[in-house]
């Protein structure tokens, strides 16, 4: 009896055996289908986070290459107010600068355009002689007056010397010239303000041209 049970007893051991390894089997495929799909799902990610990473470093250097261009656009301008401001042939002004292509510590270039816009502003707008200048500008006034009132004096001379018509026109031409003695001083004025970069103010020009009347009125009183 025993000896027909025991072909029966290790059939179904190994048939128990068969559909353990079977299990397992099972098991480990599924394990292995579940880190293969886990693994193309993270390279999924990776892939589309990369593509997401070049699309956005390709919209940076597109956002970077317009800002250069805006800031070199905007650089040659500004160089052309300033040359337009020192003239054409001012060897300071130089040539238009040139890109340091990232040299140097990173800086902010709004900043600096702003700051240049800033100055050119104020360089177009002419300052006031210093009161330091007003002796001189007295002295404008005075040695206009004095041309002047000569130049009148000259009038006078050759009308009386050649007579005629002369005698009539001449005295008329050296009164208007003498009275415009005191405004000629501002000629000179102009000039120093100009080469000052400053602007002829009113208490400027009134200097020049009390200095003018001054001057006008005591050689009338002198030489009259």
């Amino acid at each position: 009896m025993s000896g027909d049970l025991e072909p029966e007893t290790s059939y179904a051991q190994a048939i128990r055996r068969l559909a353990e390894l079977t299990g397992r089997a099972e098991a480990e495929r599924a394990e292995a289908n579940a880190w293969y799909e886990r693994q193309c799902a993270a390279a999924d990610r990776a892939v589309h986070d990369a593509a997401q990473a070049v699309r956005r470093a390709e919209a940076e250097v597109t956002a970077a290459q317009q800002e250069v261009d805006r800031t070199e656009a905007e650089s040659i301008h500004l160089w052309s107010i300033l040359r337009g401001q020192f003239g054409t042939a001012d060897r300071r002004v130089g040539e238009p600068p040139v890109p340091r292509n990232g040299v140097g510590a990173p800086v902010d270039v709004e900043a600096l355009l702003d700051g240049v816009r800033e100055l050119l502003d104020r360089a177009r707008k002419p300052g006031e002689l210093p009161p330091g200048a007003r002796p001189l500008l007295a002295f404008f006034g005075v040695l206009g007056a004095a041309a002047a009132y000569a130049l009148g004096m000259v009038a006078r001379a050759v009308g009386d010397r050649y007579g005629g018509d002369l005698a009539v026109a001449m005295p008329v031409l050296g009164l208007l010239v003498t009275l415009l003695g005191p405004v000629v001083g501002l000629a000179p004025a102009r000039a120093l303000a100009d080469r000052r970069h400053a602007g002829l103010d009113v208490r400027s020009a009134l200097v020049v041209v009390v200095a003018g009347l001054l001057t006008t009125g005591a050689l009338f009183a002198l030489l009259r």
